[in-house]
């Protein structure tokens, strides 16, 4: 037999104030914007040039039923 069992008391939730979830303070405030930093530079083409995709009529083209059956 355990202690409290001995008591009576069987099992409780702890009542001490060390044991007790503190009391809600209050909330922080809302993170705040950081100001634009845009610089006036105009931006400069790539070297290489933009992305040319392939040519998507190929890719997407349906072959005939000749050339996917051989």
């Amino acid at each position: 037999m355990e202690v409290n069992e001995a008591a009576g008391e069987g099992c409780r939730t702890p009542r001490h104030s060390g044991c007790r979830i503190p009391a809600a303070l209050a909330c922080p405030p809302a993170p705040k914007k950081k100001p634009f930093q845009g610089n006036n530079k105009k931006q400069e083409m790539p070297k290489n040039g933009y992305f040319q995709p392939p040519d998507l009529e190929v890719l997407f083209a349906i072959p005939s039923r000749r050339e996917a059956c051989a």
